[in-house]
């Protein structure tokens, strides 16, 4: 399988049409065609549903879509991270991370660094802790944070001097809102959206089982999310309560939203993780140094 018949095919998925494509990749129609008949006679798979006008993807065209745009952002970040090896630090940081008040501490060494070096790009990829460990797994992350308790043992770490803090995110007309921290049985049956991470398999997990203890077979849940800020959307709509970490969600006087930290208090913290033995681009290199500099003072 080439690299140059992938990029045939992300270029028909992206115009859903041959002629389109092969304008824009200035092959011929017939090329273009055949190439990608020798790719669907290699995989032994109908990639392609065609129409008269118009082409979309059948269920394995779909799974090496996705494959092929992973490997084609691995082979552009490779591309990258050697040109800019070549002249002053320079090149792409790719960092993912989930909803946390650690960002803004990221956020300021981001900032910091790229003053010293203008030329480096970040960008950030928003995922729970699965997602973002794949990403790191297959190389197209740098670095992860992760919010813990997050088993990160086959990664190299670096604590960040941070906690964040869980809470109920709710209405401010909601008669919880009265209280100033939230206890267990205050959830009884009460409509609770809850993240991903914290209720697998129809029950709840971690951290926040082992805060409801004996009381969390009483929970009543109404759904997960993946970001709070959507979950948020469905408290405002009268959709009940959520659970989730301080100072994600606009809880000042002119919101209608309000965060209650629980009781007994629950704290996590968060780490920088890396894959191990990885080899990092130059500007990626002296990122982590400055990080370890920094996160170690700090803490």
């Amino acid at each position: 399988m080439e690299l140059r018949v992938l990029k045939y095919f992300l270029s028909v998925v992206r115009t859903g049409s041959m002629t389109a494509a092969a304008h824009s990749l200035h092959v011929t129609q017939p090329t273009l065609s055949r190439q990608l008949q020798d790719l669907e006679y290699e995989l032994g798979k109908k990639l392609f549903v065609r129409g008269s006008h118009h082409v979309s993807l059948t269920r394995d065209g779909m799974l090496l879509r996705q494959r092929a745009e992973e490997i084609m952002e691995i082979v552009n970040q490779t591309e990258a991270e050697f040109y800019a090896s070549s002249r002053a630090v320079a090149g792409d940081i790719y960092i993912g991370c989930g909803e946390s008040q650690a960002l803004s501490l990221l956020a300021e060494a981001i900032n910091i660094f790229h003053s010293d070096h203008p030329q480096v790009r970040f960008h950030l990829h928003s995922g729970n802790a699965e997602d973002v460990m794949e990403r790191l797994d297959r190389g197209i992350l740098d670095f992860g944070i992760l919010i813990q308790p997050t088993n990160i043992s086959r990664y190299d770490s670096l604590s960040l001097p941070l906690k964040d803090t869980w809470g109920l995110i709710l209405r401010k007309d909601h008669e919880l809102a009265k209280k100033k921290t939230i206890r267990p049985a205050d959830l009884a049956k009460m409509p609770l959206f809850l993240s991903r991470q914290t209720f697998r398999n129809e029950k709840l997990s971690g951290i926040i089982a082992d805060w409801f203890g004996e009381r969390g077979s009483a929970v009543k849940v109404a759904g997960t999310y993946n970001l709070i800020f959507n979950a948020a959307l469905l408290i405002r709509a009268g959709m009940g309560c959520a659970l989730g970490l301080a100072g994600l969600i606009n809880a000042t006087s002119q919101s209608d939203l309000c965060f209650r930290p629980l009781s007994p208090k629950l704290e996590v913290g968060l780490d920088i993780v890396w894959k191990k033995n990885r080899i990092f681009s130059d500007a990626a290199e002296k990122f982590l140094e400055r990080m370890k500099k920094r996160f170690s003072q700090d803490s």
